[in-house]
């Protein structure tokens, strides 16, 4: 019998042990990630933030699926280099992708500077495989192409805007949807967009389909609701005829298929059977000409106020996220460095925090003390509560974000300490920094000027300054 026994026992530690070997050598996936961007879309104008004029269900069902990241922030106010800081995962100003483009840069330097590594160049590295659908506006010279920077794929246009239906004239130039894939480039036939919002959502199911049996990073940048203002019948005879003006009707026409859209990538995710983390977010603030609103922050995109720069967010991944909020302030800087550290990818030289343990609910504490921003003439930083805007020329304003949301009460001259404080943590930020490659000319300076003048005050108002 003991015999019999010490031969079980036996068996038993080479079947763990084979177990272990197996458990060793084939370790879990590590997740996929999708993320979403919105273009010039209000702060308000979701349900999920309170919106009772414009209807987003399905992005309403998916915040409470999420990690709603109540105090979001985007690193400039303006499309372009936005969405540099968001795709390197640094300031834009360390390579001086400071203003819009295409602005006064030449064509063949006017783009995200081939020094800057690209977060899609780290999750390549990390394995995955990376594409970009939409809209790229880091450059329109070949060297700025999204497949060199990074991105297996590219289903998209590579200007700022377009039209949202198909027009033959755009064939071949910077607005054209071309299609860049391993095996070759194609163009869309522009008579078969029929709405371009449904093409990109199209294109986004198809890569998250076709990459289901591997780790990927995909990049769904909508140019909705971002001007011109074009969208189908159907969904404009679905909005309220009483929503005044018929701007407005324009925008919540375009802002229900762009909620169509991200309904339908996380179906396709969820479908895949991936772990996967969908972050949503909005590239700037509402913008001043597409009827878009911010509902409670002062200004818009442009602006260096918090309707300028305070967007939507929330992170989704039922497999390891139970929704809940976070509450402090974050980045779309922390949003991509939080995509890295989850594929294991090289870290080094990101500004961002790994919003993990926040996202768990495992820190309650702030991710950061101070954010910063500058776009030429105005530049800001929020330290904690208190935020400081630089204006060249003009007035310094101080507000207190906790007393003061709205930022009405100017503080500068009652807290002179607490001003020229921030004043030095703005310049040795910028010490860091280097100056603009370009700048977008005199009359988006004068206008950006414009837009920080502490009369100008109410949402009409701001509109009337683009």
């Amino acid at each position: 019998m003991h015999r019999w026994k010490l031969i079980l026992v036996g068996f038993a530690v080479a079947l763990l042990s084979d177990r272990g070997t197996n458990a060793e050598s084939a370790p879990a996936d590590p997740p996929s990630v999708v993320l979403v961007i919105a273009d010039d879309a209000g702060w308000i104008d979701f349900g999920f933030h309170g919106s009772t004029e414009i209807a987003t269900p399905e992005l309403d069902r998916l915040a409470t699926e999420s990690v709603v990241l109540e105090a979001c922030y985007v690193t400039a106010s303006v499309c372009s280099p936005s969405r540099a800081g968001m795709l390197t995962g640094r300031y834009q100003q360390r390579c001086g992708h400071e203003y819009n483009l295409p602005g006064e840069a030449r064509r063949v330097e006017g783009g995200l500077p081939l020094t800057e590594r690209t977060i899609a160049d780290r999750m390549r590295a990390a394995g995955y495989a990376t594409g970009l659908i939409g809209k790229w506006h880091l450059g329109l010279a070949p060297a700025f192409h999204p497949t060199n920077r990074g991105f297996d794929e590219f289903h998209g246009f590579r200007a700022g805007s377009r039209s949202y239906f198909g027009n033959e004239a755009l064939t071949g130039g910077d607005r054209g949807y071309e299609h860049v894939r391993p095996g070759g480039r194609t163009a869309e036939v522009e008579s078969e967009i029929a709405y371009l919002t449904d093409t990109i959502a199209r294109d986004a199911v198809d890569f998250i389909r076709n990459h289901a049996d591997r780790p990927s990073f995909l990049v769904v940048a909508f140019n909705a609701p971002h001007g011109p203002m074009h969208a189908t019948e159907e969904d404009l005879a679905a909005i309220d005829p009483a929503l005044a003006p018929d701007r407005r009707r324009t925008y919540a026409a375009m802002m229900r298929s762009l909620d169509r859209a991200c309904g339908s990538i996380a179906d396709a995710i969820d479908a895949s059977g991936r772990d996967t983390m969908l972050i949503f977010v909005n590239d700037n603030g509402g913008a001043t000409n597409n009827a878009s609103d911010n509902g409670p922050w002062r200004g818009m995109k442009g602006s260096q106020f918090e309707g300028g720069i305070r967007v939507p967010g929330f992170v989704r991944r039922p497999a390891a996220l139970k929704p809940g909020s976070v509450e402090h302030p974050v980045s779309t800087l922390d949003l991509m460095a939080t995509a890295v550290a989850i594929a294991d990818g090289d870290q080094v030289g990101l500004d961002g925090v790994d919003l993990d343990p926040w996202l768990r609910s495992q820190r309650a504490d702030r991710p950061h003390q101070r954010l910063f921003w500058r776009r030429g003439p105005v530049a800001a930083v929020r330290d904690l509560d208190l935020k400081l805007i630089r204006i060249e020329g003009g007035q310094t304003l101080l507000f207190d974000l906790h007393a003061d949301p709205r930022e009405r009460q100017d503080l500068s001259s009652d807290r002179p300490s607490e001003t020229i404080r921030l004043l030095a943590e703005l310049a040795a930020w910028e010490y860091q920094m280097m100056p603009p490659r370009w700048t977008t000319g005199p009359m988006w300076r004068k206008n950006l000027l414009r837009k920080h003048r502490i009369d100008v005050v109410g949402r009409e108002a701001e509109r009337a300054i683009p």
